[in-house]
């Protein structure tokens, strides 16, 4: 999402009383204001907040004043004034600058330690002027289009799109050693197995090949094959007809299912090769299956 889209948020500003608070990783932030500034001449003199206020500049020029420093900012500046930080806002004459700002208040609602994201917003001495915007644009627009037109689900999507602007605002202002994590090393097999199982079990009544089955998880034949019997322990296929006759023998227990209609709904076009197939494996016709309730009798 794009800088120019943040220019088109303007609905930016109907988040007031719709979006109140949200709750993130063991923090609560609480808002307290949204704005968005047209790009036209404008000046926010020295002032301070008990609550963090943040802009992103979205066009043109200008300067921020925090404290003794003075910053020169630019489209694709993000800013901060912490809690207590004395401040002023100049937009460029030549080029005004525009923003879309977010105040809320920080604080940790439940037990954190060390450093993390959140080292952004509670560092006194971190950054004030960041260019890691990451995802805010598009976290900006989102919330704007939500504002713009409510719709069932509004309260959920902008609670979430909430966290994530507060995140997202945190990483901006944290220190590369505040955002570090230690490498996670991850076993995709168990995953695309599962994909495939997945996939399996979702077509039981029509035909399958492993072919469609690995094309679903984007491998080769050969690959997806020796993958699911690594993990499962046996091939697609006789892992196939072991589920269609764990399906079947659930189905053959309710007596509103003829036995074709079982065998139909299990992939079976005719009820011969489902009986043969149902025998060998339970030591039972379908027919004794279901007069004897699944019980086996010694």
């Amino acid at each position: 999402m794009s800088l120019a889209a943040v220019g088109t948020a303007g609905r930016f500003v109907d988040l007031a009383g719709l979006l109140e608070s949200c709750e993130v990783g063991g923090f609560r932030a609480d808002f307290v204001s949204w704005g968005h500034y047209r790009p036209e001449y404008w000046r926010n003199y020295w002032h301070s907040h008990s609550f963090h206020e943040v802009c992103l500049a979205y066009s043109g020029e200008g300067r921020f004043n925090s404290g003794t420093t003075t910053y020169e900012v630019n489209a694709g500046d993000v800013f901060l004034a912490r809690p207590g930080d004395v401040h002023e806002i100049e937009s460029s004459r030549s080029a005004p600058l525009g923003i879309a700002f977010w105040g809320f208040t920080f604080r940790a609602v439940s037990t954190v330690s060390g450093t993390g994201w959140w080292s952004g917003l509670m560092r006194s001495d971190g950054p004030v002027v960041s260019r890691e915007l990451g995802g805010l644009p598009a976290v900006i627009t989102a919330l704007a289009d939500e504002a713009a037109e409510l719709r069932s689900g509004y309260g959920e999507a902008t609670a979430a799109l909430g966290a994530a602007l507060v995140l997202g605002t945190a990483r901006a202002f944290a220190l590369d050693e505040d955002l570090s994590v230690a490498p996670v090393v991850r076993d995709r097999r168990p995953v695309v197995v599962e994909a495939m199982q997945r996939h399996l079990l979702d077509n039981l009544a029509r035909p399958v090949t492993v072919r469609e089955v690995a094309a679903a998880v984007h491998l080769s034949e050969r690959h997806a094959e020796r993958l699911f019997r690594q993990v499962v322990g046996a091939s697609m296929m006789s892992t196939l007809r072991r589920l269609r006759l764990e399906l079947a023998a659930q189905l053959l227990l309710d007596p509103a299912f003829t036995v074709t209609q079982v065998a139909h709904a299990c992939g079976y076009s005719d009820v011969r090769p489902f009986s043969t197939a149902f025998k060998r494996h339970y030591g039972r016709t379908p027919g004794e299956y279901r007069r004897t309730g699944g019980t086996s009798f010694v």
